[in-house]
């Protein structure tokens, strides 16, 4: 009877953050696969766990993913941890989910840290809607070209940045989006020095530009406002029931849908049809 993979998150600072389920199933495992080894022995001996491990990071991955698919159809349990937060959300877990899952294998993932929703919900910026964009492209070509494909995107956008990269990445968002857009910046999250900037992107870049950004960010950008439609007119009205008619539609119901799509009295898109 095959194992199970078990995706199990990891404290993204705080130690203390590992709940009781996590810990149970990091006991119960027959092994876990890291990102990094080193990074997580520390954990388990944090915790008094004795565990074999296995390495699985993204170089290795179409190896490792092979060998870790067998254990568990052999029968094991696997549970996958990342250097911090939860496995498979931008990093290599994602891969081996969609081999156990084409294996049929079981997947369940246990609730926990994720610096994204952490960020997000003390950012001050909407969080009704969302979108998690991950780590932009190290090539400037690729990461313009990303950035671009979001000038018109309204909800509120989630990047993860290196401090090292941080300057760069503001100064093309400002670019893209205006200095004037709100900005978020989370650095240190659940850490001792854990902070929250709230200012535009000009801001940000002026203060990066006077002093050297550190520790890991997650980036929290307001969203594009909304678009103000320009009130239709008879003319438009006249036009639209024009174009409905051509179509085969009735005088009748060109109007009725004519004032539905416009926004407009059926009144005014009544009177604007008898001039055609």
């Amino acid at each position: 009877m095959p194992g199970m993979l078990y995706l199990v998150p990891t404290p993204i600072g705080n130690l203390s953050d590992i709940s009781v389920r996590c810990r149970e199933t990091l006991e119960q495992a027959d092994f876990i696969a890291a990102e990094d080894t080193r990074v997580s022995l520390k954990l388990l001996n944090h915790l008094g766990i004795k565990k074999s491990l296995v390495s699985y990071y993204e170089h290795n991955k179409a190896f490792k993913g092979n060998v870790i698919v067998d254990r568990i159809l052999a029968g094991e349990t696997c549970a996958l941890v990342s250097d911090a937060g939860s496995p498979a959300i931008s990093d290599p877990g994602e891969d081996l989910v969609k081999q156990c899952a084409e294996a049929g294998i079981t997947v369940c993932a246990i609730p926990g840290p994720c610096a994204a929703i952490t960020a997000l919900s003390i950012s001050g910026q909407a969080t009704g809607r969302f979108t998690f964009e991950g780590f932009l492209s190290t090539a400037k070509k690729s990461r313009r070209e990303h950035l671009e494909s979001l000038l018109n995107e309204q909800r509120t956008m989630i990047f993860y940045e290196a401090p090292h990269k941080l300057l760069t990445t503001l100064e093309d968002m400002a670019a893209a989006f205006g200095p004037d857009r709100p900005i978020s910046l989370c650095r240190e999250l659940t850490k001792l020095h854990e902070e929250v900037i709230r200012t535009t992107l000009g801001g940000a870049v002026d203060l990066y530009t006077q002093q050297p950004p550190k520790g890991e960010f997650v980036l929290v950008l307001a969203g594009a406002e909304p678009k103000v439609q320009e009130a239709a007119t008879p003319e438009d009205a006249a036009k639209r029931v024009a174009a409905l008619m051509e179509g085969g539609m009735s005088r009748k119901d060109a109007i009725k849908q004519a004032a539905q799509e416009l926004n407009l009295p059926k009144n005014v898109v009544y009177d604007a049809a008898l001039e055609i």
